[in-house]
């Protein structure tokens, strides 16, 4: 418009003025609109590919929910998760050692048992041979690294009432004592679930079993009996199929898991239930059942169950070969 404007003669006030710009602002607002309309056309196409299709997600991911806030971990991290506040729980401990538990090993490792660290640090918990945490063997083993670090909290006067980067910091002794609490909203949401304290907040978008992966019943079965036994300190009440399931290509273990939480066998249940979904990625668990409750891996979602189980009652059923 400047090269036109040296070449032709004056341009008169009344061109220059507001009129001819409500064309050009017409047009930027619909341009803006039009753009508007793609970011939320886009964010519902991302939004509808990570659920579940016949391919299954395109990111796996599990979710706990707490005061209406969504907290994401991979199934890696939720896997770990599920163990470290399984322990707690098996151990009888409260709620708050599993959040501090949990935003301990989410700083140190990203919920991850990885095999190096700064130093001679390794493991869930960042844990060093050099400063009497166990052997480096000892340590990468979660089991060994969780119940170490809870052996020294339990040992922390007053934990239950401390901040949680607090408490964190006397066991771990970390260069940087205030990186705890940026976890703690995500472990609280976490523990919450996981030791039953909010039932059905906590769900897995996982891809369907791979063929290839399947094992056989009775296999498939001894997994989930292991990991109750590692994680939970639970054996199951059954490990037949259910008699109530028509489909060859899977088998149900029943577990008692009242035994949690003695006084109150409904939140053992939502607890022992939420571990087996976090955990689904490694079992091949395909659906839990807790109370009149049951989570469906095709849908990632608990949705009603046609049977009420009784309090403390869980049936989690696997994928199968045929």
């Amino acid at each position: 418009m400047a090269l036109l404007a040296e070449a032709g003669p004056p341009v008169p006030p009344s061109v220059t003025g507001s009129a001819p710009r409500r064309p050009m602002m017409r047009v930027l607002k619909y341009v803006v609109a039009i753009a508007s309309v793609c970011a939320v056309a886009t964010v519902g196409v991302v939004v509808g590919l990570n659920r579940l299709t016949g391919a299954g997600p395109v990111t796996e991911r599990c979710t706990a929910v707490l005061d209406g806030s969504d907290w994401y971990l991979s199934p890696a991290q939720a896997d770990n998760a599920a163990l470290v506040a399984g322990t707690s729980l098996a151990r009888g401990l409260p709620a708050r050692a599993a959040t501090i538990g949990l935003a301990t090993a989410l700083q140190e490792s990203k919920l991850i048992n990885i095999e190096h660290g700064d130093r001679d640090s390794v493991g869930l918990f960042q844990q060093r041979p050099s400063q009497g945490w166990g052997t480096v063997d000892e340590i990468l083993d979660p089991v060994y690294s969780t119940n170490a670090f809870y052996d020294v909290l339990v040992k922390v006067e007053g934990y239950e009432d401390m901040a949680v980067t607090d408490a964190a910091q006397t066991v771990q002794r970390s260069a940087y004592p205030d990186a705890y609490a940026r976890h703690e909203m995500r472990s609280r949401a976490w523990a919450s679930a996981l030791t039953g304290n909010s039932p059905e907040s906590l769900s897995c978008e996982l891809a369907p079993v791979a063929d290839a992966d399947q094992l056989a019943p009775d296999a498939a079965r001894d997994v989930v009996v292991g990991r109750l036994g590692r994680d939970l300190g639970l054996a199951p009440a059954t490990g037949a199929a259910d008699p109530n399931r028509q489909d060859p290509a899977s088998a149900t273990v029943t577990v008692d898991a009242a035994p949690l939480t003695p006084d109150d066998p409904e939140r053992g249940a939502w607890a022992a239930g939420q571990w087996a979904v976090a955990t689904a990625k490694a079992t091949q668990a395909i659906e839990v059942h807790v109370g009149g409750r049951v989570w469906l891996r095709d849908e990632a979602a608990w949705t009603a169950a046609e049977t009420q189980l009784d309090p403390g009652e869980v049936r989690i059923t696997v994928d199968v070969a045929e």
